[in-house]
């Protein structure tokens, strides 16, 4: 298995960052395999979805419908409602796997690897790429 971290900047505000340029050039030259995603942190998760026609907005209006920022959460250090930022990863887990055929993520026609954080008190994120080999 062949493993890696890059550092991903998310910035202060809720975030859905596309990830996936980074994901295939990792993977670039190999073979069949599966790319393992993994993202360290205890509020911050991975998801597979399309991007650039509003449905990365749409998610983080959906997790804040979901999980609002009120001073509901029972997790209370960091800044306001930052307890829902560690529920988060049960709903967009902190892993991802990814088919990779001839050195290409298999992915479907809209479909990109995108690390959701909501947590603006962090905004350096780690990412782990894992090359497994077919």
């Amino acid at each position: 298995m062949r493993s890696d971290v890059i550092t991903v900047q998310t910035g202060s505000r809720p975030t859905v960052r596309d990830i996936t340029a980074e994901a295939q050039q990792f993977v670039s030259g190999e073979g069949d395999g599966l790319l393992h995603v993994f993202v360290p942190h205890a509020t911050a998760g991975l998801a597979i979805i399309e991007t650039g026609s509003g449905s990365d907005d749409d998610l983080l209006s959906a997790l804040s419908d979901l999980l609002p920022t009120t001073d509901r959460w029972r997790h209370r250090h960091g800044s306001p409602g930052h307890g829902r930022d560690h529920v988060l990863p049960a709903f967009i887990p902190p892993y991802a796997t990814v088919p990779v055929l001839g050195g290409r993520l298999a992915l479907g026609t809209w479909q990109s690897i995108c690390l959701v954080d909501t947590n603006g008190d962090n905004p350096t994120r780690q990412v782990r790429f894992s090359f497994l080999p077919g």
